[in-house]
């Protein structure tokens, strides 16, 4: 088997998660098995994913449609739950090494956000053998996951399209 890694993607560039998927399908077309968890992105219908199952498995834990940004305040304190939930299957699936290949798209903003701290989400490497990858993705990186991550890598966009109101 080859060791795994832990590879970041993040900055404020579109592409983070896009890279990330396309890293876990790369690592599946060899014969891995990957899991994707989402955080803060809603129930955004991902159609598109669900057909590369049994290979990849994609999980939401989150109950509103829209995105963590778009909820009220209570919404929020609601959501918060369901999100942890996410962050207790991640920890479960790599102690139990249910995959090859773990995906933790946004796990990073919802340190941002104040849910989970930069050490909770390094509790939930820490349970990881040697031969899983896992990939995190979001906007900012706290030191601590930096120290950690085998490979970094900063998107960040040099021109985006123009948006028409």
């Amino acid at each position: 088997m080859e060791k795994g890694i832990i590879q970041v993607y993040y900055g404020n560039g579109s592409g983070k998660s896009s890279a990330a998927f396309g890293n876990a399908i790369r690592q599946v077309s060899s014969g891995s098995t990957a899991y994707i968890i989402r955080f803060l992105k809603g129930q955004i219908d991902e159609e598109y994913m669900r057909k590369l199952e049994p290979e990849v498995k994609l999980f939401s834990f989150e109950r509103s449609v829209g995105g963590f940004d778009s909820l009220s305040e209570s919404e929020k304190a609601d959501e918060k739950q369901n999100i942890l939930n996410g962050i207790n299957f991640a920890k479960k699936v790599l102690s139990t090494g249910e995959c090859d290949v773990l995906v933790l798209d946004e796990v990073l903003g919802i340190v941002d956000e104040g849910i989970a701290t930069a050490e909770e989400i390094l509790d939930v490497l820490r349970e990881r053998s040697v031969f899983t990858t896992v990939i995190l993705t979001g906007r900012s990186l706290p030191e601590q996951i930096r120290a950690v991550a085998d490979q970094v890598l900063r998107i960040d966009s040099e021109k985006e399209p123009e948006v028409s109101e």
